[in-house]
């Protein structure tokens, strides 16, 4: 079994999930959110870095999943997304785990089937591939789709 943390990073909220995966079956571990509700931004960063430190040590995962960064319409927007995405890749080297990166459109397309899906669609389908009682916050469904579009990816190049 292997346990696969993915992660969706923003500056101010940035959402993580957590899955194990054994052949063709996906199971829920854990789901949220790291809000940094304050202003100063390296406080922020600060946030982000020793929550993802506590949720790896928690969750031991074998590997970590996050979202690229891209080219959003306003460029300091996309530097904060870059460092708030730095400081998370930051924890998850600091425990030695093997990081892997996917965009956006490639993680609509496997869950979804359409690379420009809505977020309550990825939601949707997050809640029926993990059999979950409800729909997880978007945030917390985006990380769950990294990591369901990770399994699949290795399961394609193995």
């Amino acid at each position: 079994m292997t346990i696969i943390i993915g992660v969706d990073p923003g500056s101010r909220i940035t959402g993580y999930g957590i899955i194990s995966h054994e052949q063709k079956k996906f199971g829920y571990l854990d789901s949220g959110c790291i809000r940094t509700n304050v202003s100063d931004f390296p406080h922020r960063l600060r946030k982000i870095y020793s929550d993802m430190m506590k949720i790896i040590n928690d969750f031991k995962p074998d590997c970590f999943v996050i979202e690229k960064v891209f080219m959003a319409k306003n460029a300091n927007s996309a530097i904060k997304l870059g460092q708030a995405q730095g400081v998370a890749i930051l924890a998850a080297i600091n425990h030695g785990l093997p990081i892997f990166e996917y965009a956006t459109k490639q993680v609509k397309q496997i869950v979804v089937g359409i690379g420009s899906a809505e977020k309550n669609h990825v939601q949707n389908m997050v809640r029926i591939l993990l059999r979950l009682k409800k729909n997880p916050s978007t945030d917390a469904a985006d990380a769950l789709a990294i990591a369901i579009t990770h399994c699949h990816i290795r399961r394609i190049h193995k």
